[in-house]
């Protein structure tokens, strides 16, 4: 992510790194490349779910890592959300030009989020690391529950994730919004 110690960037500015963060395939490849030779996970359906849970763990850092009182947490959200729906407008276009079968890019990420937000909600009783439960379900979307490798792949991209947004989101200076 671009980082500009020197001056104050705009609520776009950090919405459009953040965006362009979540939806690169560096450390997507990395971990891919990290899978055991001759495991017999699909390499295709991983790749697909680190690109979503992924983009979701960006957004759930900005939920986690700002302060409620944060004036420019409500935009900021707003703004990287409505960048990710057309970026997945793009997929679902592209996906439907290349196949013939439209998708709804943008419908999966909220049906995936709301999987992993249920689950989160189900263990929060028991004060259990958010990573250690979002593993198993990754595992679970990828079709593969009680896969170690896949678990491991799962929190692994959540952890990595949460951790770069909260390192951007401390390093970078938000201009604050002015209402008038």
């Amino acid at each position: 992510m671009e980082n500009h110690p020197a001056g104050t960037l705009t609520v776009d500015q950090v919405a459009e790194n953040l965006s362009a963060f979540a939806i690169d395939r560096a450390d997507i490849k990395s971990l891919l490349g990290a899978i055991p030779q001759g495991h017999p996970i699909d390499l295709t359906r991983l790749e697909y779910e680190l690109a979503i849970l992924k983009i979701l763990s960006v957004g759930w850092g900005l939920a986690f890592f700002i302060p409620a009182t944060d004036t420019n947490k409500t935009p900021l959200t707003q703004t990287f959300w409505e960048q990710i729906r057309q970026i997945a407008n793009s997929v679902s276009t592209l996906t439907e030009t290349t196949t013939g079968t439209r998708i709804d890019y943008f419908g999966i990420l909220k049906e995936r989020l709301d999987t992993f937000v249920q689950q989160m909600q189900k263990h929060q009783a028991q004060k259990v690391n958010p990573t250690n439960v979002m593993g198993p379900v990754f595992a679970n979307a990828c079709g593969t529950p009680d896969d170690p490798v896949v678990i491991l792949a799962g929190t692994k991209m959540f952890a990595l994730t949460l951790g770069s947004v909260k390192e951007y989101l401390a390093a970078v200076k938000i201009k604050d919004i002015t209402i008038h």
